[in-house]
C-alpha cells in the first residue's frame, strides 16, 4: 500500500491498557495498571482507557477500576473500551458509570458494544435469572442505557417519593451533566457504524474488524467510517486504535521479545479469520522511524484526529512504561500532536 499524502494531524492521544495480573496476585496488577495511568498522564497523554474481559485475569469491571483511577490522576480523560452491554442492567450501569464520572470531574468516556456477549454459555446462567436465551441483546440495550444518562424524571410531573432529604422527584442519580455526549460504540461492521452515526454516539475503531465483501483490513475500514460519517456521525469524534510496539528504548532481550511477540500474531493477518471472517491489522513492532513509516502508509490515520496506543496483554509493567515513553516522544509528535505538559527525552 502506498504512503498517504495526507499528513495525519492528531490532536489528541490515548492508550488502551489490558489491566492483566498474575492470577494468585490480582491486587499487583491492578495497582500497577493504576499506577500506569498516572504515568501516562504525566507524559501528556489526553486519555486513558481499559478493557473489560470477564474470566480472564484482567479487568472484569472497568466500572469499579475507574472509580479507582478517578483517585489516582487529576486530569486525563478516561474511558471503556469496551464494556459489552449485554451483561450489565442498562439502568443499575448508568447509576455507577455517573458516579465514575462525578468523581472524576467530568472526565469519563464510556466505550460500549452490543450483541451476544462472549462466553454467554457459561456466564449468562450466572448473571441473569430464567430464560436468558430470550433476553434482547441488541442494540436497544444500549439506547436504554443513554436514556436513562440524560437525567429525565422517572413518572410524570406529579410523581413524588420520600426521601430522608424530604420529598424529590425521582431520576437517577447522581445525574451527571454531559456523560450522555461521551457514550462511544466499539464499530466493527458496516452495520454497527451505521448505527453509532445513526444514534450519535462518538466511534471507537481499531485493529479488528469485519470483512464484508473484502479480504482486506484497510478496505473494510474505511468502508465502515465512511458508513458511519454518512449516517450521521459527521461531527462526532472518532478514535483510531492501532498495536504499536516501538522499541527505542529497550535493552536487546526485550527487544527479541517484542520482534518475537508480533511475529507470533502475525499469520492471523493474512486472511478473514472464522465464520464471522475478523479482519487484523498488523501489529507495528520496530524502531520509532519504521513505525512512522508504517503508520503514515495507513490509509484512516488522516481521516481522524484522535489516535489510542493499544498496549499488548503479555508484556510487564516496566515494558508498557517504555512503550508509552518511547511513542509520546518519539512518534506522536510526528503525527501533529502536541502535549501540553513538558517531557524529557
Amino acid at each position: 500500500m502506498s504512503v498517504s499524502n495526507i499528513t495525519p494531524s492528531i490532536d489528541h492521544i490515548g492508550f488502551l491498557s489490558p489491566g492483566n495480573y498474575p492470577e494468585a496476585d490480582p491486587l499487583s496488577g491492578l495497582d500497577n495498571t493504576l499506577d500506569l495511568f498516572r504515568y501516562g498522564e504525566g507524559l501528556g497523554f489526553n486519555s486513558a482507557w481499559v478493557r473489560q474481559r470477564h474470566l480472564e485475569p484482567g479487568i472484569s469491571s472497568a466500572t469499579a477500576f475507574l472509580s479507582a483511577a478517578t483517585q489516582r490522576t487529576s486530569h486525563i480523560e478516561l474511558g471503556t473500551a469496551v464494556i459489552p452491554i449485554g451483561y450489565e442492567s442498562p439502568y443499575r450501569l448508568a447509576e455507577d458509570l455517573s458516579t465514575v464520572d462525578v468523581l472524576s470531574r467530568g472526565r469519563l468516556n464510556i466505550g460500549l458494544s452490543a450483541g451476544r456477549p462472549l462466553h454467554a454459555d457459561l456466564i449468562a446462567p450466572l448473571a441473569f435469572d430464567g430464560d436468558w436465551e430470550n433476553i434482547d441483546f441488541s442494540h436497544q440495550r444500549v439506547l436504554r442505557f443513554a436514556d436513562n444518562l440524560k437525567g429525565h424524571y422517572v413518572g410524570d410531573e406529579t410523581t413524588v417519593i420520600k426521601t430522608p432529604f424530604g420529598p424529590q422527584r425521582p431520576r437517577l442519580q447522581p445525574y451527571a451533566r454531559g456523560l450522555v455526549d461521551r457514550i462511544w460504540y466499539g464499530g466493527g461492521s458496516l452495520s454497527s457504524a451505521g448505527w453509532a452515526g445513526a444514534k450519535g454516539f462518538n466511534l471507537l475503531i481499531g485493529n479488528v474488524t469485519t470483512g464484508e465483501e473484502t479480504d482486506e483490513f484497510f478496505v473494510a475500514q474505511s468502508r465502515q467510517l465512511g458508513r458511519y460519517r454518512a449516517s450521521g456521525g459527521a461531527e462526532k469524534r472518532v478514535a483510531l486504535g492501532r498495536v504499536i510496539v516501538p522499541f527505542d528504548g529497550a535493552d536487546a532481550a526485550t527487544r527479541r521479545r517484542y520482534a518475537d511477540y508480533a511475529a507470533g500474531r502475525h499469520e492471523r493477518t493474512l486472511s478473514p479469520q472464522g465464520e464471522r471472517r475478523t479482519l487484523f491489522a498488523r501489529d507495528i513492532v520496530g524502531k520509532a522511524d519504521d513505525i512512522l513509516e508504517q503508520l503514515l502508509s495507513d490509509p484512516i490515520l488522516p481521516q481522524v484526529r484522535e489516535f489510542r496506543l493499544e498496549l499488548p496483554y503479555e508484556f510487564h509493567e516496566e515494558e508498557y512504561r517504555q512503550i508509552l515513553h518511547d511513542f509520546v516522544t518519539l512518534i506522536a509528535p510526528e503525527l501533529g500532536w502536541r502535549s501540553s505538559v513538558r517531557t524529557e527525552i
